[in-house]
């Protein structure tokens, strides 16, 4: 056994290795070769490595990657604007396999091969697939379809674009006709349309911010709903009681000290008609028992460095900002915490900047803190309350636009919860219905 707990170097080349090393039979090793050979050789200088197969037959090895794949997947899905991981880290917690995954940030990417297994490329800007150059629009379905390997579920955290009507307008005006393709052209959504269309998942999953809803004066929810309704998916609480809120915005605040909210659209194919008696409105049953505290996600004070306390002229500037802000009647300023609140705001990608929206309270006469990338990690829920199993490859920097960016862990892995029935209903369906097929065929 190669025992990988205890070789030394930083966490980015030791993914690289084991991705390397669990690649073994699929081709895939290619793509981590480099940089394992140079790690490998580095660790063992007085052992040369000649070939690949060398290196393989040392398998099996100790496994060090927090969040590996479950051994015995009962469904697939694929990972679209990934981020770090955060929905795909719920959806393995329900039995669920990744199978492709796309992510355009590079260190992004780095925080994700540190953390998750990979026996795929991660794929960087997905409009290489879904509108490749000069093809038709049938070859290039074709061409999503021959990229994209097929999968249960489709998990997108796609960013929030505002819809150009002028195009639609004039075809209205022409009384031409008109879908989805020109409905959401120029938009990252119109990428995720495509691949909907091409592959028919069993079901989807889209996250985005709260905001969705209202942006483009509502035009932008809108058409992602219509596209939805056209490509044939049924999504789940489109129709809801006006006098309560809306079941598909889900806030974070339920399972972590941070007040988070975010939109969930959950839909099925239609033609599976498996979605009686679904609705996020169920997330309530998992709710943690204990209501979440801002203590529950901070270092104890011996463990933090004083470099995430405030300096003095940073501390007099926010201070003075507040002041004026409160002075003018608005409600900016600093978000000051203890560990006895029962949360935090949102954390978002700009805490690199100064730490605003959740300063840690060190108390009288005692400047405040940053949250460390670690406790970021927990607030997100990456991690639970005292673990550092997440793996942070990168910059402080880069870390808090990372965990700003990300979602809240435990909401996903609490819709995935929801979902599962429903998916495996769906795959039974399916297999009936080729089974059938399959005789069918036969008598004839």
């Amino acid at each position: 056994n190669l025992d990988i707990e205890n070789m030394n170097g930083n966490a980015e080349d030791l993914a690289f290795f084991t991705h390397y090393l669990h690649n073994h039979t699929n081709g895939v090793s290619k793509s981590f070769k480099k940089r394992a050979v140079e790690y490998y050789n580095l660790q063992e200088s007085n052992l040369n490595l000649a070939s690949e197969p060398e290196l393989q037959a040392m398998l099996p090895i100790k496994w060090d990657i927090p969040f590996p794949s479950p051994e015995n997947p009962e469904f697939t899905f694929i990972d679209l604007f990934a981020g770090i991981g955060g929905i795909r880290y719920g959806f393995e917690e329900s039995g669920g396999k990744c199978v492709f995954t796309s992510e355009y940030d590079k260190y992004a990417v780095k925080t994700y091969l540190a953390n998750y297994h990979c026996d795929h490329d991660v794929h960087g800007d997905i409009r290489e697939i879904t509108q490749p150059d000069s093809m038709s629009k049938k070859q290039a379905y074709n061409y999503i379809k021959k990229s994209i390997p097929d999968h249960d579920v489709l998990l997108a955290g796609f960013p929030c674009q505002p819809f150009s009507i002028a195009g639609v307008s004039k075809k209205n005006s022409l009384g031409r006709a008109h879908g989805f393709e020109c409905d959401t052209q120029g938009t990252l959504f119109f990428d995720v349309a495509r691949i909907i269309e091409a592959k028919q998942p069993l079901a989807i999953m889209l996250e985005n911010v709260k905001n969705l809803k209202s942006h483009d004066r509502g035009k932008t929810f809108k058409v992602i709903m219509k596209t939805l309704d056209e490509l044939g998916y049924d999504v789940i609480d489109r129709e809801f009681d006006k006098g309560e809120t809306d079941p598909k915005v889900i806030n974070g605040k339920n399972f972590v000290p941070q007040n988070r909210e975010r939109i969930v659209i959950v839909a099925f194919r239609r033609d599976l008609d498996v979605t009686d008696g679904l609705s996020l409105k169920d997330i309530k049953k998992h709710f943690p028992k204990k209501e979440p505290r801002v203590g529950d996600i901070l270092s104890a004070d011996k463990d933090v460095d004083n470099k995430y306390i405030l300096t003095p002229k940073l501390w007099i500037y926010l201070k003075a900002y507040a002041e004026k802000h409160r002075k003018a009647g608005n409600g900016f300023g600093f978000g000051k915490v203890t560990a006895s609140d029962r949360s935090t705001r949102t954390l978002s990608a700009r805490y690199y900047k100064d730490g605003s929206e959740v300063l840690i309270d060190r108390g009288p006469r005692r400047r405040p803190r940053r949250l460390t990338p670690h406790e970021c990690a927990r607030l997100m829920g990456f991690d639970k309350k005292g673990e550092n199993n997440f793996v942070i490859p990168v910059s402080d920097t880069q870390a808090y636009k990372q965990f700003g960016n990300s979602v809240v862990v435990p909401v996903f892995a609490s819709v995935a919860k929801l979902m599962k029935p429903y998916v495996l209903e769906a795959q039974a369906k399916v297999k009936a219905r080729k089974t059938s097929a399959c005789k069918t065929k036969k008598a004839a």
